[in-house]
């Protein structure tokens, strides 16, 4: 597909989103399963279900547009999602609050890749005057910032303390 217009930019972003929560989604799962804290474990099944609210929403803003929302792969989610699996599942720790921390910093890019691209998103939905699809694109970047900074309280309350 030819890139005319911020139009065709915009959903471009949306599949690729829509992208990025698929694959994030598969990843935050398995980290769940292997985080020794348990309010990292339940923030990341939390995690996972706010993944896949994000991935419907972009899924309903691709289809507004006629268009299949797994249009675009996310290739830097590809390689956010590769580190995570090389880094937090197949590393050996000795120490399981290391591995939680290490979980904490890998979900943390990832969220941070996803505040990005719904910045994005709402801003040029904004730009276009699709002022639903913008309204939809802020309520997934509240929900990334809120669930980052969950991250960042575990890891300052007793993740990283614990770790050390």
């Amino acid at each position: 597909m030819a890139t005319d217009d911020l139009r065709d930019l915009y959903l471009e972003q949306v599949q690729e989103m829509y992208s990025a929560c698929r694959q994030s989604e598969e990843i935050t799962a398995k980290m769940a399963e292997v985080a020794h804290a348990k309010d990292l474990r339940d923030a990341l099944e939390r995690g996972v279900q706010g993944i896949a609210r994000g991935r419907d929403t972009m899924a309903q803003l691709a289809r507004a547009h006629g268009a299949e929302p797994g249009g675009d792969h996310s290739k830097g989610m590809e390689g956010l999602v590769s580190e995570a699996r090389k880094d937090v599942l197949e590393e050996r720790f000795s120490d399981p609050d290391a591995r939680d921390a290490a979980i904490i910093a890998q979900y943390q890019r990832m969220a941070h890749f996803a505040i990005a691209g719904y910045g994005t998103i709402r801003a040029f939905a904004k730009r276009l005057k699709l002022d639903a699809e913008a309204e939809a694109a802020q309520e997934c970047l509240d929900k990334s910032y809120d669930g980052d900074r969950v991250f960042t309280d575990i890891a300052t309350g007793h993740v990283n303390r614990d770790a050390a």
